[in-house]
């Protein structure tokens, strides 16, 4: 299965209306350039054409855009936090898109403990809950970091009708045909023992957790990140867990939840982690048709290379607009 570069055969033309108009103004123009096999997105700003707000609750520009720009949510992988995303953030917002991040469950600045938290739904939860207050119409883009694509497919599970995109950022991707930890067993099956290095296991209540060390961080995840950022994972660090021994007792992903929305896979091709070759094997077991893939990244993409992947990931979520 081929992987896109940054640039398409086919275009992706959005279409802004001025003012006092809407969509309905480029009823002509949609069908032209759809004959031509180019994919047409129409919006309506806010409080425009069919757009359900008022004029008297928009107040600026950007208001006046929301229905323009992305949503970006940001999930982190495992041992990490909102904060890995601190290049990405700016970069996308300096686009004019929103972004969230978030800490999950007993990660980052998260005031819970690990041993407090027993399944993925409890690890999950400040996810869930960012899902659940989005607004009736809004849809967003979730980026998954790592093991943050389970994250992520237990929120596309749960608000299908919310998600724009799943991205898969060199991530777990779990398929509907098997149990959400059968990506995570496999993982562990070819991985080797002495591949995790310095890596600390422990029970952990019913699970069993992992703390990465400084020998596994330097030279599995952050083999081409700056010094600086070597130190600060260093510092910030926090215990983990793959919860296999949970996902193993859930039921499958669903075919009308997660299966029923669009995925996108990036690829990073020097992560030595998540190998290429399990990257690849992921995405044919999941059926992922849009890969997209960033050379020379490792595994922490989004701080190797993060002009890349702020390109990458704003090109994916037109595509899906």
């Amino acid at each position: 299965m081929g992987s896109e570069s940054v640039t398409h055969s086919s275009n992706h033309y959005i279409l802004v209306h001025g003012v006092c108009h809407g969509a309905w103004c480029w009823y002509k123009i949609k069908p032209l350039l759809e004959s031509s096999g180019h994919k047409v997105t129409l919006l309506d700003l806010a409080a425009s054409g069919a757009n359900s707000k008022k004029l008297q609750d928009v107040e600026t520009l950007s208001e006046y855009s929301e229905p323009l720009l992305e949503h970006f949510i940001l999930v982190h992988g495992a041992c990490h936090g909102a904060w890995c995303w601190y290049k990405i953030k700016p970069l996308l917002e300096s686009s004019g898109h929103k972004v969230t991040v978030l800490d999950l469950a007993a990660s980052g600045i998260n005031l819970k403990k690990l041993q407090d938290v027993e399944t993925l739904s409890e690890y999950s939860e400040p996810l869930l809950e960012v899902m659940e207050s989005l607004p009736p119409n809004e849809k967003v883009v979730l980026v998954g970091h790592s093991l943050g694509g389970l994250n992520i497919a237990l929120a596309m599970e749960k608000f299908p009708t919310k998600v724009q995109v799943g991205v898969f950022l060199t991530a777990f991707v779990p398929d509907t045909q098997h149990k959400p930890s059968y990506v995570l067993e496999k993982y562990c099956e070819r991985t080797p023992a002495s591949e995790w290095l310095d890596t600390a296991f422990s029970q952990c209540g019913n699970k069993t957790s992992m703390l990465f060390g400084p020998n596994f961080i330097s030279t599995k995840l952050y083999q081409h990140c700056s010094t600086e950022d070597l130190e600060l994972i260093k510092c910030i660090i926090r215990p983990s867990s793959l919860f296999i021994e949970d996902l193993s007792q859930e039921k499958n992903f669903s075919k009308e939840g997660y299966g029923s929305v669009s995925r996108a896979f990036v690829v990073c091709t020097e992560d030595v982690a998540i190998p290429l070759e399990y990257q690849r094997w992921m995405i044919q077991n999941a059926r992922i048709n849009d890969v997209m893939e960033i050379n020379g990244a490792d595994h922490m993409v989004m701080l190797c290379k993060p002009q890349e992947l702020s390109d990458c990931l704003q090109q994916i979520a037109a595509k899906y607009k």
